[in-house]
This record gives structure tokens, sequence and C-alpha cells, in this order.
């Protein structure tokens, strides 16, 4: 049995990190892939500029210890990162007894195949160095 994930996309925003009370690094980005967006007779069709219509979709993607350390310092918005993980299903009682569900990506690998413009991370180390 396997539980495998690979997404290829943009972080959609900055990456969000944060330490547990046992010192735990967690960053969590959330990453944007696209795919052709069909019509009601499943058809690709072109938006107004021209452009084959997309649809979006955001994976909440959740890194731990030194990955979650590098991704933290290393990524930004807009940069395309190949991650490598598995998906983790959460449920919890929200304050008004509500019960709630989550789904998220827990990566064992995080790839940077671009370096944002002016983020000063010049120094990150090469993709396939662990």
């Amino acid at each position: 049995m396997t539980n495998l994930v690979i997404l290829v996309g943009r972080i959609a925003r900055d990456p969000e990190a944060r330490q547990t009370q046992g010192g735990t690094a967690v960053t969590t980005i959330s990453v944007a892939t696209d795919r052709p967006a069909r019509n009601k007779e499943g058809k690709t069709y072109k938006d107004e500029n021209g452009y084959t219509a997309k649809d979006t979709e955001y994976h909440r993607v959740t890194c731990f210890n030194g990955l979650g350390t590098n991704v933290a310092k290393y990524c930004r918005k807009g940069q395309l990162v190949s991650v490598e993980g598995r998906i983790h299903y959460s449920s919890w009682e929200d304050n008004q007894g509500v019960k709630r569900y989550g789904c998220e990506i827990y990566a064992d690998k995080v790839d940077f195949h671009t370096k944002p413009g002016a983020s000063g991370n010049e120094d990150a180390p090469p993709i396939d160095e662990e």
C-alpha cells in the first residue's frame, strides 16, 4: 500500500513558519496547480485573452524540521516547486461543537525549481542536495 503525492506548482503565498512547544519547526505553504478547464461538453476552451482556460487548485503543504526551516528561508510567493509527500486527513470539533475535516500534504521533499526575483535567496542549496 502506498500514500504518495507529487505536486508541481507555484507557491500561492509566502510560507508561514512556526515552532511547536517541543521545538519542532513547522512551515506551511499553499501550492497552486493548474489544469485545462473544460466546458459542459468536456472540451477545453479559450479565455478572453485567447489562452486555454485553466482551473486552479490550492494544496496545503506542511513541512517539518529541517525541511520546514529551509522552505521558510528560501521559498517565496510565485516560486515554482515540486513537492513529494503523503496525504494526511484530520478531524476536530470547532468551538460550536461541529465536526470539521481537513486534508493536507505532509512533505518529505521540496525541490526549488525557480528562485523568486528579489528574495535574496541566492545562497539556496542546489535542488538535488539534502
